[in-house]
């Protein structure tokens, strides 16, 4: 985690700088617009790292592997694939739900799936996807992508299933 830090930081830093120089204030009206996201995204980053630290305590790491661990296939691909789906929120809940598990000895398909099915699926913006674009066209979409989350997951496990990622 040092290195993105490091570098998220000097990118701060450079974006500032060049704020400044374009004048008009831009650098304040930056850093009010970055503060304004921060007090909005600040409590549910800290519920989801809640529910992250949570997770391990909740669910016994014999059920995690039996359910989501790399021994559990095909199952667990299509269980990540389905939480992945209905996981709401943006990254800022499902990242922290994701490294948790992995934490715990969830697979790595498992967790592709998960990631893969959260960002495809996304089944908490159906009704918005619904009422804008319409039902038939939903189906449509969620019938083509469906197969995407647990191929994602089948060949991570196959091609990555011994690499340790935590």
């Amino acid at each position: 985690m040092l290195v993105p830090t490091i570098i998220m930081g000097v990118l701060a830093v450079i974006f500032l700088v060049l704020a400044y120089f374009k004048g008009d204030n831009a650098h304040i009206t930056g850093l009010k617009a970055g503060g304004n996201l921060l007090l909005q995204v600040a409590p549910l980053l800290i519920f989801a790292f809640i529910i992250a630290g949570i997770i391990p305590l909740l669910i016994p790491q014999e059920q995690i592997s039996r359910w989501v661990g790399a021994e559990s296939g095909m199952r667990g691909i299509f269980i990540g694939t389905v939480v992945g789906g209905c996981l709401p929120g943006g990254p800022y809940v499902a990242m922290p739900v994701a490294a948790g598990l992995l934490q715990v000895g969830a697979g790595i398909g498992t967790m592709v799936a998960l990631m893969t099915g959260w960002s495809i699926l996304a089944f908490s913006r159906l009704p918005l996807e619904i009422g804008i674009m319409g039902w038939k066209f939903t189906l449509i979409r969620l019938a083509c992508s469906f197969f995407f989350p647990p191929i994602a997951g089948f060949l991570a496990n196959r091609i990555f299933g011994n690499v340790s990622v935590i």
